[in-house]
């Protein structure tokens, strides 16, 4: 099995910007819609969201994060397939000027 692969926690973080003219209150209800998936998608266990709070000024125009935690990558296929999720995607994207998807899976360094 290739590295990557398998079982064990894996993040799937999206990264976004707003098309201008979205409110605070819009993004809040997208954030609602986006964890409501857990209780939908069975793959997916957990949500989180913010919005980005970095003085380095290093964002790229990428204004949210929201991160989803699965406990494979076939998790996060069975995810990508749902008929829940495809709606909300169809829902979400067109509302965003930039979007970037990485999936990962954690590693600990032990010092």
């Amino acid at each position: 099995m290739a590295e990557g692969q398998g079982q064990g926690v894996v993040k799937h973080i999206l990264l976004a910007k707003f098309k201008e003219g979205i409110s605070d209150h819009q993004i809040e209800e997208y954030a609602k819609q986006y964890a409501n998936l857990v209780n939908l998608v069975p793959s997916m266990k957990a949500f989180a969201w913010g919005k980005d709070v970095s003085i380095e000024n290093m964002n790229q125009g990428f204004t949210h994060v929201f991160e989803s935690s699965f406990e494979s990558t076939q998790g996060i296929a069975e995810y990508v397939a749902h008929p829940d999720h495809v709606d909300f995607a169809n829902l979400l994207l067109p509302k965003l000027e930039k979007v970037l998807v990485v999936d990962y899976k954690p590693t600990s360094v032990l010092v």
